[in-house]
């Protein structure tokens, strides 16, 4: 079993037409000012050895300018180096509109096998420990089941606005962990949801 790679984690969602956040890997500050022309950027060190990046500070969010990038970059490349996170990236990500944090994951269980769950996400998934599960493959009525079952489904849904896209994104994921037979554990966290849509900000999947 091992972590896989962050581009090709993103490639897999991408194949699923799972849409995640832009983003790329850069190895200068330079090269982060350059991705940000665009508008605001988070920057975030990615290493098998981070689990929780937040919480080890290893996050910058809603950077712009070339001296406010700059000096956050190399805070994160102190940073990694201190931790001994070798090997490492940095990952330099388009900031997403604030919304609704949710979770969407999986994993292969030996007695059910793949099962799929959604719950509240970011900080709160372990505070509050609001989440459905299912096994895969689910259907639309699952999926809608899924949702209801949660105590914050109405902040989730946002009074059932997202309700549909949220269960489109169930659906997609469920495919996912049902034909890539090599993905034991799959982590969406957390997802943004927002008025347009939602942002897959963090992937973790293992093999």
């Amino acid at each position: 079993m091992g972590l896989l790679e962050y581009s090709k984690a993103k490639s897999i969602l991408d194949k699923y037409k799972i849409k995640s956040i832009e983003g790329e890997y850069v190895t200068s500050a330079e090269e982060a000012a350059r991705f940000a022309k665009s508008g605001p950027i988070v920057l975030k060190v990615l290493s098998g050895k981070a689990l929780h990046k937040s919480k080890s500070g290893l996050v910058t969010l809603g950077l712009s300018g070339e001296s406010e990038i700059t000096a956050a970059f190399n805070a994160l490349q102190s940073k990694a180096l201190k931790l001994n996170l070798a090997p490492y990236n940095i990952i330099a990500q388009k900031m997403a509109p604030s919304g609704i944090e949710i979770i969407i994951g999986g994993r292969t269980d030996p007695q059910f096998g793949k099962l799929l769950l959604i719950g509240l996400g970011g900080i709160y998934v372990e505070a509050f420990r609001d989440f459905a599960l299912r096994v895969c493959p689910i259907t639309r009525r699952d999926a809608e089941e899924m949702l209801a079952q949660l105590k914050s489904a109405e902040v989730i849904t946002q009074h059932g606005t997202s309700t549909d896209m949220i269960c489109d994104l169930l659906l997609k994921t469920s495919s996912l962990l049902t034909k890539e037979k090599n993905i034991s554990e799959l982590d969406l966290n957390p997802v943004i949801i927002h008025h347009s849509g939602y942002d897959i900000v963090d992937i973790r999947v293992l093999e």
